[in-house]
């Protein structure tokens, strides 16, 4: 697909966008950040909250609304859009947290000092997003974090979890999201499904694009909920063509996959484990989400826990259970401390399952083996 942009579309207010703090009219500037490409993700540019920059990649329609938060749609483009986004990270941001304006505390707007806010994004040419990538590459530890996120998700909201995983994590290197067209309605689960089987094409040539820069030494990939049909298809299917890719992923990160269980053992995992790339499953039996999705589909999702926790050969299943206590609990690879910390494990030490013992409690032996995420 053609994917360049004519020129750097700049959809913020710059240096001169103010965000209200709250009802009583405050404004907090918001700084417009050096536009070094090889700075570091993470930039403190107050004492109050940092800036995460994340790289994107969007098959969304780029709209006309110069407000951040609306700048690309709900609805398919013709063509890939890539470019940059800046997230604030409050000074008292806890990990976990999408901090939010609440009503219970009368905050009424986001404020980069209290909340993890979309201040910015900026459409760049292809040419220029991927040599920019390359040289935050070059200037740090030449990994990728690749994030594609589920169903009823925003760009708007993507752009918020990769900024603040990326800095629970302390990930050095280039975060990157891929967004495809969500609806970001609950009641659009249909359309989301239609969707996501469309942006495969797409995801699988960013993930070409990305793999084959000499400087993405190392890939990570964290595909969530329905975004891991995607994912595993499009990686899959990259990875049997082009061998010379596999080195590269070092780690492949299904988390709450609104997936078959069946399809997943018999359609897509052959081509996956037999990459060699380390695989690893996160589930949960108290994903409200994927047993409404199983009552849909009627067939398990493969991010069940319980009785339909999927143990195989090639991937290693972490059982989530009881660690969110949110209403939905489908979100914990993200909103989720002890869930956070064993991701931390597999990025900065390279630790397979039984390694993360801090993290990890392992029950039964090879090749029946899984391990439960400790409280």
């Amino acid at each position: 697909m053609v994917a360049d942009s004519p020129a750097p579309i700049h959809v913020s207010a710059a240096s001169r966008a103010v965000v209200a703090q709250s009802a009583s009219a405050m404004v907090v500037a918001v700084p417009t950040v050096a536009a070094s490409v090889t700075e570091r993700a993470v930039v403190a540019p107050s004492a109050r909250y940092a800036i995460v920059r994340v790289f994107f990649g969007t098959d969304r329609n780029l709209t006309v609304s110069p407000a951040p938060s609306s700048m690309f749609g709900v609805d398919r483009s013709s063509s890939m859009h890539y470019g940059f986004s800046e997230v604030s990270i409050p000074a008292r941001h806890r990990p976990g947290e999408l901090e939010s304006p609440s009503l219970w505390r009368l905050e009424f707007s986001q404020n980069p000092e209290q909340h993890v806010v979309l201040l910015r994004s900026t459409v760049l040419p292809k040419e220029q997003y991927f040599s920019d990538m390359a040289a935050r590459l070059n200037a740090t530890s030449g990994s990728v974090l690749l994030f594609v996120h589920g169903y009823n998700v925003t760009f708007e909201d993507a752009a918020r979890r990769t900024a603040q995983m990326t800095y629970d994590l302390k990930f050095d290197g280039a975060p990157v999201f891929f967004s495809w067209p969500s609806k970001g309605e609950t009641s659009l689960y249909p359309y989301d499904e239609t969707e996501i089987d469309w942006a495969q094409g797409d995801l699988k040539r960013f993930l070409d694009d990305i793999l084959r820069r000499p400087e993405a030494r190392n890939v990570y990939i964290v595909a969530h909920s329905m975004g891991n049909r995607a994912l595993t298809k499009s990686l899959g299917a990259l990875l049997t063509e082009k061998l010379d890719f596999k080195s590269k992923v070092k780690e492949i990160i299904l988390a709450a996959p609104d997936i078959d269980a069946d399809t997943f053992k018999r359609e897509i995992a052959p081509a996956l484990v037999t990459s060699g790339c380390p695989i690893t499953l996160y589930a949960s039996a108290d994903d409200f989400a994927l047993q409404m999705s199983m009552t849909f589909h009627g067939y398990p999702r493969l991010g069940a826990g319980g009785q339909n926790l999927v143990v195989m050969p090639g991937v290693e299943t972490v059982d989530a259970t009881g660690v969110d206590a949110s209403f939905l609990g489908h979100s914990y690879y993200g909103s989720v401390r002890p869930v956070l910390s064993d991701i931390s494990g597999i990025l900065h030490n390279g630790w397979r399952a039984a390694q993360r013992i801090t993290t990890l409690s392992q029950t039964g032996v090879p090749p029946s083996a899984y391990w439960t995420v400790k409280k």
